[in-house]
């Protein structure tokens, strides 16, 4: 990986100043759970109050075209982590796995290289990370740094982590070098459900805030108030962000650093999380960077992979890609865009994105999973899903475990049950055929299928995609899929769920409801 024209013309003009040698660029990178792209004031949202992400998209970059290959919390962290597509990393393509001890992840290239790695709340998880001399990895577990994590504060509900982060990020600092480098990943819990039910309006939201009920939900005061509880909890995050903000600016640090923002899959609702849906997998993302962003304010439409974070952090770190220990990259740097100037799009051949699935949770016979590949290009969305007899959300019986418990998923479980059949059960949990395509400029809510009669496009995706899966590795594109169900899941507590839940045994899953069960498989 070579650095860009414009780093390296950043770095000569602070060498032409004649002064000691810089200290390197700090970097934070702040990771939202379950944020889903669209819920800021920056991009119109009027029912989600972000005052200081809004201010990081300002003086920096606002992204409208940012995904995560898999939708799935620690899939999608292991993209960031990896620079690699998930389907490239074996047991690490799934949802709570045992990582790959030989895979490498680009916080360690930055502490060989001098930086200080140091972290407070979520960084990967669930799962196991191992090294290959089976110790954990990094100073406590699942690939975190020197843990910030002592302050605690009442959170305004009851669903939200009493974590301090801003107080703890705050702590951090207060023991950081004037010539130490670092980078800190702060890794919000929420907004993870649990939710304190009612506490939106409770708190001085209104059902009528919100302009959009997406199309595959029913559009009721359940659903509306279930939105508004999610709000909540993303307005938690972005005070908190904005403390961090006062306090790098309080050190004269603001400026020195490189902050980017994001979540790492969309809002823990029905056929979003978990999902390869545009809502599932397209997220939210600013970054702010004044020493390296030429012309702020500008708004990015050029498509964005997170198996791009790594190759930018090291650019920016100077640290070039190694040769050894991390695998080559799926992703590129983002330092073009930092560095064009340009609003929209900058380079023409970052027009697509790649995205997919194997196995989220469990609940399906053989623990097998939910597997698809897909492509978004130009507004075009095609998925392919390879094994559509499967359900996707897990099997009815077994409580759908690939959606989390909520009153929208609660709903609509009913709706079906009362009524015999209902449409929006059929499209948050029924099968789905094998091809699916999506013109999100008329249909960002992807309920409007037209891989029949739009064949031409479908061709033209599904060759791309399925040639640049091949030439990458990935073992579905050679008919080796299996292999990615063959690893075991990391709880082995939940091994062989369905078997024997469905021979009676009572097993834990604390993420759905008892209600959430059907009593009996569904056809």
């Amino acid at each position: 990986m070579r650095p860009s024209l414009f780093l390296a013309g950043l770095i000569a003009a602070f060498t032409t100043l004649g002064a000691a040698e810089p200290k390197r660029t700090n970097i934070l990178f702040i990771i939202a759970d379950d944020w889903g792209h669209g819920h800021a004031g920056a991009y119109g949202c009027p029912w989600i109050k972000t005052p200081n992400f809004d201010r990081v998209a300002k003086e920096g970059l606002l992204f409208l075209n940012a995904y995560t290959p898999t939708a799935k919390c620690t899939p999608s962290r292991s993209a960031i982590l990896t620079g690699r597509h998930p389907w490239l990393l074996g047991a690490a393509a799934n949802h709570e796995c045992n990582f790959p001890p030989e895979q490498e992840i680009f916080p360690d290239v930055l502490e060989r290289n001098g930086y200080t790695y140091a972290t407070c709340g979520k960084v990967w998880a669930p799962g196991v990370s191992l090294k290959v001399d089976g110790l954990k990895r990094k100073l406590h577990r699942n690939m975190a740094g020197e843990r910030f994590e002592k302050r605690v504060a009442k959170p305004s509900t009851k669903g939200i982590a009493p974590n301090d982060y801003a107080a703890n990020f705050h702590d951090f600092l207060q023991q950081t070098k004037a010539d130490q480098p670092w980078f800190f990943w702060l890794g919000f819990r929420e907004p993870h459900r649990n939710y304190e039910e009612g506490s939106g309006l409770r708190l001085g939201k209104k059902l009528t805030d919100i302009d959009h009920v997406p199309a595959y939900w029913p559009d009721n005061a359940v659903i509306r108030g279930d939105m508004l509880d999610y709000a909540i909890a993303v307005e938690h995050c972005d005070r908190h962000l904005g403390l961090i903000l006062d306090d790098l600016e309080k050190r004269g640090e603001l400026d020195r650093t490189l902050i980017i923002v994001t979540s790492d899959n969309g809002m823990p609702f029905p056929r979003v999380k978990g999902s390869t849906y545009e809502d599932a997998n397209h997220l939210p993302m600013a970054a702010r960077w004044p020493a390296g962003i030429k012309n702020p304010g500008r708004k990015v439409t050029d498509y964005i992979s997170f198996a791009d974070f790594a190759p930018t952090f090291l650019e920016v770190a100077g640290v070039a890609w190694p040769d050894r220990g991390l695998a080559p990259t799926s992703g590129r740097s983002l330092t073009d865009i930092f560095g064009s100037g340009i609003d929209g799009r900058s380079n023409p051949a970052r027009d697509h994105v790649l995205i997919g699935r194997e196995r989220n949770d469990l609940g399906r016979p053989g623990d097998v999973g939910y597997p698809i590949r897909g492509i978004v290009k130009d507004g075009l969305a095609y998925l392919e899903n390879c094994e559509p007899s499967r359900w996707p959300a897990c099997n009815p019986e077994t409580g759908y475990l690939d959606t989390d418990a909520s009153p929208t998923k609660s709903f609509i479980l009913h709706a079906r049950r009362d009524k015999g059949s209902d449409p929006f059960w059929n499209l948050c949990f029924g099968m789905r055929p094998g091809r699916e395509f999506y013109d999100l400029a008329t249909d960002r809510d992807c309920v409007q299928n037209l891989a029949t009669a739009r064949a031409a496009d479908v061709d033209k995706l599904r060759t791309q995609m399925w040639s640049e899966l091949k030439t990458a590795g990935d073992l579905r594109a050679i008919g080796r899929g299996a292999e990615y169900e063959a690893h075991p899941f990391a709880d082995v507590k939940k091994l062989r769920f369905y078997e024997r839940y469905m021979g009676g045994e009572l097993l834990e899953a604390n993420w759905v409801k008892r209600d959430d069960f059907e009593k009996a498989p569904l056809k």
